[in-house]
């Protein structure tokens, strides 16, 4: 997500400590209503995790109306006689596990499942859940929107943190990461995108079904399934990767000189990072004046307007940060939020414009009541302050020093084994810390602490 953006969310606001509490107080066999996230307890479930998610969606521009069908694959985690599902506002008018008819209750953005007989821990399992009705967004605080949001012509679709369970049942937590299928239709005239890989579009009576795949492990916020009219264009480049632009005419003339440097910026990224993580790349440039925001969207970021080129390498560095590695926890944000930043820090510096340590340098010059220095990037505090300023440019500030300390050919391998090691899982701050002084040899518990943890404008470097 590019900087200057504050969102959180308003539903999942049940203290830390009650949940503790419930979970303790729980049945063994019943699976958590949250993956136990500080920030957001409520997000994720415990007891399973889904392989693979199948969605069918019918969409209507028109009326607003969605029919869903989700089919989740999973694997018990432990013995279930009960578990959840993220989900948030649409009618369910269905639910089996396995070709049973399952129980199942709302409870607030938990969609309560329980089958007819207890799932054996380690059994593989299917959950079909049928739904229907107009999906809207969630608000944040700070009064932007999440999840599944109207257009003039479609809908937006991003889902950081939380929105994921507006248009599709989920375990919607960093941590679970699956491969997808979407096949999608709208009216004919209308372009629905998703991740991965395009395989087929068919049009007939009036409706245009696409069929996209997503093959290497996602989070359930990078889905996409954004609807419009759409300029489409498809080629593969050089190194066999399928690249899927799709862009609102409107942003068409605006985007086309920066999205014409997609596939250098992917190279450059390539040769800093290592290799593209994905099958699949592109972007969707929508028409979207109210979202006020872009997102990293798995494969395919995609942008409420035309992007400039910054933003642009911002975005595709998170198809390695954020992406392709996950986060453990939202409290980690600034390992995807500071990390792309610095790459938009390294672009510039090797594409004649300001170095990275002028960038850094101009921000120090900052004062101490500034709001980079309102609370450390690596303990936010709060969901409300995962995506301020200092988790952004106090998070890339904290990569300029490390840096520093530990000279670029250093630098450089910490940055390209972090996103080897990690490849289509997770990592957290501790594990980033302990590979930096492993690469360098250097003992950096002092840099980390000052920078990510010390409230307040540190010492000069």
């Amino acid at each position: 997500m590019p900087k200057a953006v504050r969102r959180t969310f308003v539903l999942a606001t049940t203290p830390v400590a009650l949940v503790a509490l419930l979970g303790a107080a729980a049945p063994p066999s019943t699976g958590s209503s949250g993956a136990g996230d500080p920030y957001f307890p409520l997000a994720g479930n415990g007891g399973y995790h889904v392989g693979h998610y199948d969605l069918t969606l019918r969409y209507d521009t028109g009326s607003g109306h969605l029919d869903g069908k989700a089919v989740l694959t999973a694997r018990a985690t432990q013995r279930l006689s009960r578990f959840d599902l993220d989900f948030h506002g649409l009618t369910v008018t269905g639910l089996t596990v396995g070709r049973t008819k399952a129980d199942f209750r709302r409870a607030g953005q938990e969609l309560v499942v329980t089958p007819k007989r207890a799932l054996r821990k380690g059994e593989r399992f299917t959950v079909t859940v049928t739904y229907q009705g107009k999906p809207a967004p969630v608000t944040d605080p700070d009064g932007s929107l999440d999840g599944w949001i109207p257009t003039d012509d479609g809908a937006f679709v991003a889902g950081e943190p939380q929105g994921a369970m507006t248009w599709f049942p989920a375990n919607n937590h960093p941590t679970d990461k699956s491969s997808y299928d979407f096949t999608i239709t709208v009216p004919q005239g209308r372009t629905a995108v998703a991740n991965g890989v395009l395989r087929s579009q068919r049009t007939a009576h009036g409706k245009t079904t696409f069929r996209w795949h997503q093959s290497e492990p996602m989070a359930a916020y990078l889905a996409t399934a954004t609807v419009g009219k759409f300029k489409v264009e498809q080629f593969t480049t050089r190194d066999g990767l399928r690249v899927y632009n799709a862009v609102d005419p409107r942003e068409a003339a605006a985007a086309a000189p920066v999205l014409k440097k997609l596939p250098s910026v992917l190279e450059w990224e390539s040769r800093l990072f290592g290799p593209y993580p994905f099958r699949a790349a592109g972007s969707i440039v929508d028409h979207a004046p109210n979202v006020g925001y872009a997102l990293e969207t798995q494969t395919r970021p995609v942008y409420d307007r035309a992007p400039d080129l910054s933003t642009l390498v911002h975005e595709s560095a998170h198809q390695w940060f954020g992406d392709s590695v996950s986060l453990t926890s939202w409290k980690d944000i600034w390992l995807n939020e500071g990390f792309a930043t610095y790459a938009e820090w390294l672009y510039a510096e090797q594409h004649g414009g300001d170095s990275a340590q002028k960038a850094f340098d101009d921000l120090y010059a900052r004062p101490a009541s500034d709001g980079l220095w309102e609370f450390p990037p690596g303990d936010p505090g709060s969901g409300a302050n995962i995506f301020g300023t200092p988790v952004y440019a106090r998070g890339a500030m904290t990569l300029q020093v490390l840096r520093t300390t530990v000279g670029d050919r250093a630098f450089l391998r910490i940055l390209r084994a972090w996103a080897a090691g990690h490849r289509d899982g997770h990592g957290t701050t501790a594990q980033f810390e302990r590979l930096a002084e492993q690469v360098s040899g250097k003992k950096l518990d002092d840099l980390f602490r000052t920078w990510l943890y010390t409230p307040g404008k540190p010492n000069r470097p």
